[in-house]
């Protein structure tokens, strides 16, 4: 097989592959002796059918698998042996021959390529990072401690409406036929005081006659609370009477021993004092992991500041984005084709970024990773303490999914190109109170 590539223009550049009969005879002939073993037709035994038939039959279709194969193995090895960084895939060239099976035994093929321009995405001394170091203060503190003794605190029934109780029982429209049972209100969520006032104090059995619509923000509320249509609350006036049948109160928890078991299980502090150190180192490790994250926002929008005159062969890549994604429109390239460049600088550069540092993604590295997404989307649900096997389980169940895997795979790489970075950058520590490092994402 001869292949040759054009001068590259513009990054871009031809390759010609010409396979003449020494390059396929041999392949084609095994194949078909392979087809001509196994073929039964009428009239003749088994691996006896005559070669011409079989090679008329079949010799079409086994040539054109045989010469696919080898475009794309030369096509693979000059990319290799050429050390061809290409971008996307090769694309047959418009100007391609047409390949005539029946009436030739010399082939060309040409194929359009495109190679990514040179860059240098690494970053050195002269470029400077800061690393945050969230300050946890006392009522930082006191907030999730507050938040714990909420949160394991206890309901119980009371006899009379105080401010923060959930109250339940029959609502009635009074001037029409508007009826709720079981409508489930909680007076501190009212906008209007002096509705919310009607009920604190109020006992159970009592009659509170109220307006709905003054109470509550929203005709969702009102919806939810009389179990009818937005449209309906929507032009709801009327006054109604609430008969309260239970009244609901939350006590939170005491700060002693049977909270910290609650909130840390068997290795649970022993006092208060112990119990309130676990909860800032706790804080401290989440603020490190925000710090951590804005770390990397920062050193990827230092590495892209590298790339962003890099120069593109555009109208390559807007023709393989259309060729490999068949439901794509040309109106949906141009809307999203920018988003696309900016992930492909990004491709490049970890690719670089990867090499320059050796960075290695190792199998215990990704299931870690994976463990931490899972704890953190149990905190987001109030779980702070989950089973470690049960992190492991729903982690490993995570990483059957493709898409997730794949997500966490490149976490897992910058993250490890951001630590790299450290070595490398100017970083600047800096300490900053949790209010100003909330600002700085805005």
């Amino acid at each position: 097989m001869k292949i040759e590539q054009s001068e590259l223009k513009d990054l871009t550049a031809v390759v010609t592959l010409t396979i003449e009969p020494a390059d396929y005879q041999d392949e084609v002939a095994k194949q078909l002796k392979q087809v001509r073993q196994k073929a039964q037709m009428p009239g003749f035994r088994p691996g006896m059918v005559p070669a011409g038939l079989v090679k008329k039959m079949y010799g079409k279709g086994i040539l054109a698998d045989v010469l696919n194969k080898q475009v794309g193995e030369g096509l693979q090895k000059h990319i290799e042996d050429h050390n061809l960084q290409i971008l996307g895939e090769p694309l047959p060239s418009e100007n391609s021959p047409k390949i005539d099976l029946d009436n030739e035994d010399t082939f060309t093929f040409l194929f359009d390529i495109a190679v990514a321009p040179e860059f240098d995405a690494k970053l050195t001394g002269k470029n400077k990072l800061t690393e945050y170091i969230i300050d946890v203060t006392d009522e930082m503190v006191n907030n999730q401690v507050k938040s714990y003794a909420e949160r394991f605190g206890e309901y119980t029934q009371a006899d009379e409406v105080a401010e923060g109780d959930i109250v339940k029982g029959l609502a009635k429209q009074v001037d029409g036929d508007i009826v709720k049972e079981n409508a489930v209100l909680n007076p501190a969520y009212m906008k209007q005081k002096t509705q919310q006032k009607k009920f604190i104090g109020a006992k159970k059995g009592d009659v509170v006659t109220f307006n709905p619509t003054k109470a509550f923000d929203s005709e969702v509320e009102v919806s939810s609370l009389l179990g009818i249509n937005k449209e309906q609350a929507k032009d709801l006036k009327s006054d109604f009477t609430f008969e309260i049948q239970e009244i609901t109160r939350h006590t939170t928890a005491a700060i002693d021993a049977e909270l910290f078991a609650k909130v840390y299980g068997a290795d649970a502090p022993k006092d208060e004092a112990a119990f309130r150190a676990r909860v800032k180192a706790e804080i401290e490790a989440n603020m490190a992991e925000d710090s951590k994250y804005k770390f990397g926002l920062d050193a990827k929008e230092a590495i892209m500041k590298k790339m962003e005159k890099l120069e593109f062969p555009v109208d390559f890549l807007k023709r393989w984005v259309l060729a490999t994604n068949e439901k794509m429109t040309a109106e949906e390239l141009e809307k999203d084709f920018d988003k696309m460049l900016e992930e492909l600088k990004w491709h490049l550069a970890k690719d670089q970024l990867m090499k320059e540092y050796k960075v290695d993604v190792q199998k215990e590295d990704v299931e870690a990773y994976a463990k931490e997404v899972a704890r953190m989307q149990f905190i987001q649900y109030g779980l702070m303490h989950i089973d470690d096997q049960y992190l492991t389980n729903y982690a490993n169940e995570m990483l059957k999914q493709e898409n997730q895997l794949r997500g966490i795979v490149e976490r897992v790489a910058e993250n490890k190109i951001y630590e790299a970075l450290k070595g490398v950058a100017k970083i600047e520590q800096k300490k900053i109170s949790h209010e100003e490092f909330g600002k700085l994402f805005n």
